[in-house]
């Protein structure tokens, strides 16, 4: 079921994970390591709990009404759902990307500073190297770093996401969430959103749902196939796309449902 790999360094470990939400049960079970500094895909067709399972491995699940979660997730071995978690610095440990870019109505730079404001850094040339410095690694610095005091607004959608991304870097995670980063963006910036995640694998462990097939073998070591809930598969991406155990995972990838 879970495939674990000696070489592999375990970051999150999932164990018998149940979500809810009031009384309809959305994930069942679910059991996986999620290894250090590798991208990790969940794919699946929509409503298969690929989002909510990402989801729970920062505690965004929280602020839902009566959505309730039975079971451990485990970040370098401490129970995130445990007694007395701070969940604003786990979520600073654990960043994440939304589908649709939501830059806030603010200038490129205090997007950026943002997180590292809250955090307690107010030194404006400390906040400016950290601004320089997470666009760059966002790919994004050389484009627009004449227009840092601009409104963040005016950048085009590739350009956006990939704000969010230096946005979600600024506080230097360990662990980059990514739901569906490329999903509303043309062809030319999902290129560069995939270049990006390829260079950004060496420093952080990263976690993206895709509805793209060929975008998770692209940019995945792991992938997770998840059906109505459940994690029907979790291997080496090579090994799901190739030879697959299960017969679900063989259909959903040659595309006979889904």
């Amino acid at each position: 079921m879970a495939h674990t790999d000696t070489e592999e360094d375990v970051k999150i470990s999932v164990g018998d994970l149940n979500f809810y939400y009031g009384q309809r049960q959305a994930l069942f079970k679910i059991s996986m390591d999620i290894f250090s500094r590798r991208v990790t895909a969940f794919i699946g067709p929509s409503g298969c709990g690929k989002s909510t399972f990402l989801r729970t491995l920062n505690r965004m699940n929280d602020i839902i009404d009566k959505s309730r979660i039975e079971g451990a997730v485990r970040i370098d071995g401490e129970d995130i759902y445990g007694a007395g978690v701070d969940v604003v610095s786990l979520r600073r440990k654990v960043g994440m990307v939304f589908q649709k870019s939501n830059p806030f109505p603010k200038s490129v730079f205090e997007n950026v500073a943002f997180g590292p404001r809250i955090h307690g850094t107010s030194n404006k040339p400390a906040l400016y190297e950290i601004v320089e410095k997470s666009l760059t690694r966002a790919g994004l610095w050389d484009e627009i770093k004449d227009r840092l005091h601009a409104s963040a607004l005016g950048l085009s959608g590739g350009q956006q996401q990939r704000l969010c991304i230096a946005r979600a870097l600024a506080v230097e995670p360990e662990i980059l969430l990514m739901d569906e980063p490329a999903s509303a963006l043309d062809p030319r910036s999902t290129a560069r959103i995939e270049d990006l995640i390829g260079e950004l694998r060496s420093d952080y462990t990263i976690v993206i749902v895709t509805h793209n097939m060929q975008q998770a073998a692209r940019v995945s070591d792991f992938t997770a196939f998840f059906y109505e809930g459940v994690l029907v598969e979790f291997d080496k991406t090579k090994e799901i796309f190739t030879m697959p155990k299960e017969k679900k995972t063989e259909d959903y990838i040659t595309g006979r449902f889904g």
